[in-house]
């Protein structure tokens, strides 16, 4: 089990590195994110994907953003679940680079989530599309690939390790500079206290490259999360 964590750790950390010191870092924030999530089910195979995440810069000084999430779950199979959605975000200005004023963006996002189990390990793929809007304007389009690896402390045991890496790439016309946005790197350790409800608290690095593509944006997160599910309507 042990080998494992570090060979899982390894994957999801080395990316991130050879990344973070290739270039200079202008920018080291202290934020802190509280998010609460929920897929309710509706019926069948359908579900109801819910999150709200406020986030705050300066660690609970100053807000930074508010996230607001829904749209449907479609599970194809036990491995494979797609989400169709749309985001509601309102960005402040913060930190030592700010956004001249508070905007709203609004996007549309296509995701699809496989899971596998290796060993014990619960390996989840999230493949997400975005088309963004802010001031009504498509902005751009972007892509997201988040690996997240679950690793249970013990049979029958509520608390596990979680570890994730997510990449947001630039696409489609007009990109300037590189196509690497944002990097996540995710530790933390959730607590299950039956099949709907959880909380999770971790640390999070967020590399984010601003749109000159040469300031850099190095934010420590502290992410404090909380899971309930329920049903609607049961299923057959």
């Amino acid at each position: 089990m042990l080998k494992n964590i570090i060979r899982i750790t390894i994957i999801l950390f080395s990316l991130t590195n050879s990344i973070i010191f290739s270039q200079k870092i202008i920018d080291n924030h202290l934020n802190s994110w509280w998010s609460y999530a929920g897929d309710h089910t509706l019926v069948d195979d359908w579900s109801l994907h819910t999150l709200y995440s406020f986030r705050r810069n300066d660690f609970v000084k100053n807000w930074q953003q508010s996230l607001l999430r829904i749209g449907p779950n479609f599970k194809i199979s036990d491995y494979l679940t797609v989400t169709a959605g749309f985001d509601w975000l309102v960005n402040l200005p913060h930190g030592k680079q700010p956004v001249a004023k508070r905007f709203n963006e609004y996007r549309i996002f296509e995701r699809f989530t496989l899971k596998n189990e290796v060993a014990m390990i619960d390996l989840k793929h999230r493949y997400q599309l975005e088309q963004r809007f802010v001031s009504g304007h498509l902005v751009r389009n972007r892509v997201r690939y988040r690996l997240t690896a679950s690793i249970p402390l013990g049979y029958d045991n509520p608390f596990s390790v979680v570890l994730f890496d997510e990449v947001f790439m630039k696409m489609g016309e007009g990109v300037v500079g590189q196509y690497l946005e944002q990097n996540w790197v995710y530790i933390g350790i959730t607590c299950h206290f039956n099949k709907q409800a959880s909380i999770k608290l971790g640390y999070m690095n967020q590399y984010l490259i601003k749109s000159d593509n040469m300031h850099i944006e190095n934010n420590h997160t502290l992410s404090f999360g909380v899971s309930y599910n329920i049903t609607i309507k049961k299923t057959n």
